[in-house]
């Protein structure tokens, strides 16, 4: 011990480790360092392309997992839920880069998000874990429709929504929701050409009103 040092009793802190629980505030799920990093990648790039005046909002239930399905990811390979909203919003992508689609869509009006602005965690599987982090995240997804987003109108394409349709359906979100003949438009999955063919005339009807 150094000279004119008294031993006294010492307290050390809990160290933070990596395998500390954090729960990302845009998914409700714990998460990694990795897991918040993407978060605010995605949330960067969406922001980039959000408009100022939202004529239609089109409401998903999770983030896709690969970013070729992720709208507005940057490189430009537009592909299951990004390509099925796109062709529903009569936005061409051939031969035109991703920030030119990106822009057209803006200027329509068109803003894409999800309950959960992450991916469902693998491990989550699919039983009443995915339904409960949606219904978990309804309150908060509602208060930014009303108070930030203010669409003139909502439209629901994911079929992952159902377990809580009736919940998102009795909110205020202080704009009509917009549905396929009262079910959803099931754009999370592989989608008939029908159903893009309904959201299509369902998105035409909203740009007129």
């Amino acid at each position: 011990m150094r000279a004119g040092l008294k031993p006294g009793p010492y307290k050390f802190l809990p160290m933070m480790t990596s395998s500390s629980a954090v729960v990302c505030d845009g998914c409700e799920q714990t998460a990694s360092t990795e897991h918040i990093s993407r978060r605010l990648q995605r949330l960067e790039w969406t922001t980039r392309y959000r408009p100022v005046h939202i004529n239609t909002l089109l409401l998903g239930a999770f983030s896709p997992q690969d970013e070729k399905d992720f709208l507005y990811a940057p490189g430009g390979e537009f592909h299951g839920e990004a390509a099925h909203v796109l062709d529903a919003a009569r936005i061409s992508i051939a031969r035109k880069a991703a920030e030119v689609v990106h822009a057209e869509f803006q200027r329509a009006g068109f803003f894409l998000t999800h309950v959960l602005e992450c991916p469902l965690d693998k491990v989550a599987g699919q039983g009443a874990e995915p339904a409960g982090l949606l219904t978990k995240r309804l309150e908060p997804v509602a208060t930014r429709i009303r108070r930030s987003l203010k669409p003139k109108r909502v439209v629901l394409i994911s079929g992952a929504l159902g377990p809580i349709l009736e919940k998102l359906l009795a909110l205020e979100l202080g704009c009509p929701v917009v549905l396929d003949n009262g079910k959803l438009f099931e754009f999370d999955g592989d989608v008939p050409e029908n159903t893009v063919a309904r959201l299509r005339e369902a998105l035409a009807g909203s740009a007129r009103d």
